[in-house]
């Protein structure tokens, strides 16, 4: 077999909310040279809740490691020439396990699930006006169904299996970037039990300035600091693959998936941000070495640290639950698309929605309104309506919603963006990027290589183990301009916020028997 032309290789795990792959990328130049893909079934037993299988998820990234490496032996590229491996992944979301039998102890609870709305009230009831913002000076974040503390405060007070085995020392807990790295690295016979600091600021329980677990966080959730991994830089030898074609290989970055995607695009510089279309929408903006608080209902987070004795970086962030999601919801609940592909020739057969206006809130409302009780509506609807507004106003809240924690971000940082970077599966359509171009008025930029959450995971790895070059040719990419007129789109804008207050204060908790498990 001959040896690679393309230099040495950097393999990067992508563990998604609805899928893994396993993708490798030439250090010489950022070239994908192939990639496996593994979906994940969601699991959804009551209203609101959001579960997956941690040993589905952990099988799908062998699988994908497996035949990622049947895919280069068929390139004709050695397998031999991977160099390192890193590690990206769906933020928050909650996995508990024995440290004993290594099995976990519950489904994985995914960061979108809203059954923890009962515990947030109850833990706003501790702080002084029931401020959900309490805690931001310390943590970065408002109290809300979305962050990892949250969620395993809910599975120790309803999950007698879980709170027995936090009794008995033997409850291990991590989100699923430290689930992957425990297994991969041995799991009972010696795994590694660590998290880096862009999925510990995720938890609630980092403190966002000393990047540290802090004492007085962990008592105001109940959670024992013995359970928690060590948390590390996001580009550093950790350890080695124990097992597989890979055994060996070092594992040596790990990004949550929306800081991936920030250094996948190469915004290592202050005011430089990007907008990541997935199953969500996140809005990444870097303010350098120091965490900037929001006025405006945005999330203080670390957005990297590349390497050990490297200073911390940090971002603004505006998290938007429901993105393609809706697009996924439209598909398999309500029947209008065969598939997610089609919303794009749908949406472009109606020159507007009709007034038609879609708000997705089918977990609450995150940035910039974090509203755990808002609920989806739809409104506008008259005997015109079809599925071709339907589908067109969910992309329009794509783009609404992404106005919303733009305008947010604008006001924080006191200097407008000029264009949007984004990325992310949603950007293929190209009517979505011509209707967010438009609603936010400003050009919106998107590069022809559109995997840059796991190109950012394998840029943190080979950065550790001294084989990635920065000096890769410039990235082409494509631009859409704005083409609506201002007034049009303010009036519209107006609407979109009359619909969003229209989702809201929908659910009620008190008493509430779907709540309890």
């Amino acid at each position: 077999m001959s040896e690679s032309k393309y230099g040495p290789l950097i393999g990067a795990v992508d563990q998604g909310t609805s899928s893994t792959r396993f993708l490798v990328f030439s250090s010489k130049g950022a070239e994908l040279l192939t990639f496996h893909q593994t979906e994940i079934k969601q699991i959804f037993p009551k209203e609101g809740w959001v579960e997956e299988d941690p040993k589905e998820i952990l099988n799908s990234v062998f699988t994908c490691i497996e035949k990622t490496v049947e895919n280069l032996k068929s390139l004709n590229i050695n397998p031999e020439d991977i160099k390192a491996v890193g590690i990206t992944n769906q933020r928050e979301t909650t996995v508990v396990w024995d440290r004993v039998t290594g099995e976990p102890l519950h489904n994985a609870i995914v960061w979108l699930d809203a059954r923890t709305s009962s515990t947030v009230e109850q833990l706003k009831d501790k702080v002084p006006g029931r401020n959900q913002n309490y805690l931001k000076t310390q943590c970065g974040l408002p109290i809300s169904t979305y962050f990892s503390a949250v969620k395993f405060k809910w599975l120790v007070d309803n999950c007698p299996q879980v709170a027995a085995a936090v009794q008995d020392g033997r409850c291990m807990f991590g989100t699923i970037d430290t689930w992957l790295m425990w297994n991969l690295t041995g799991g009972v016979n010696g795994g590694l039990h660590i998290t880096d600091v862009t999925n510990a600021s995720r938890t609630m329980l980092m403190n966002i300035n000393t990047l540290t677990w802090d004492p007085q966080l962990c008592k105001f959730f109940d959670v024992p600091m013995n359970i928690l991994p060590e948390i590390r830089s996001s580009s550093e030898i950790y350890s080695y693959m124990g097992q597989g074609s890979l055994k060996g290989v070092p594992i040596s970055g790990i990004l949550g998936d929306q800081q991936a995607a920030l250094v996948g695009q190469t915004c290592f510089k202050d005011g430089q941000a990007k907008n990541t279309y997935g199953t969500g929408c996140f809005l990444l903006y870097n303010t350098g070495s120091q965490p900037v608080i929001s006025e405006h209902g945005l999330l203080t987070t670390v957005a990297y640290k590349l390497g050990k004795t490297t200073p911390a970086v940090y971002a603004l962030e505006g998290s938007v639950a429901i993105a393609g999601a809706v697009v996924q919801w439209l598909k398999d609940n309500i029947g209008i698309i065969e598939k997610s592909a089609d919303i794009e020739k749908l949406a472009a057969s109606v020159q507007s929605t009709a007034g038609t206006y879609f708000v997705p809130a089918f977990s609450g409302l995150y940035a910039p309104y974090w509203q755990t009780d808002a609920r989806g509506v739809i409104c506008g609807l008259t005997q015109f309506t079809t599925k071709a507004h339907i589908a067109r106003a969910a992309l329009e809240a794509v783009c609404f919603q992404t106005k919303e924690i733009l305008d947010a971000m604008n006001q924080d940082s006191g200097i407008p963006l000029s264009s949007l970077q984004v990325d992310g599966g949603m950007t293929a359509n190209n009517l979505l990027m011509q209707l967010q171009a438009d609603i936010l008025a400003i050009p919106v930029v998107r590069p022809s290589m559109t995997e840059t959450t796991a190109l950012g995971a394998a840029m943190a790895a080979g950065m550790a183990v001294g084989v990635w070059s920065f000096d890769e040719k410039p990235i082409t990419t494509d631009t859409f301009m704005p083409v609506l007129p201002l007034a049009e789109r303010d009036q519209r804008f107006a609407k979109w916020k009359q619909a969003v207050q229209r989702s809201m204060h929908w659910e009620s908790y008190a008493n509430d028997e779907n709540i309890k498990g």
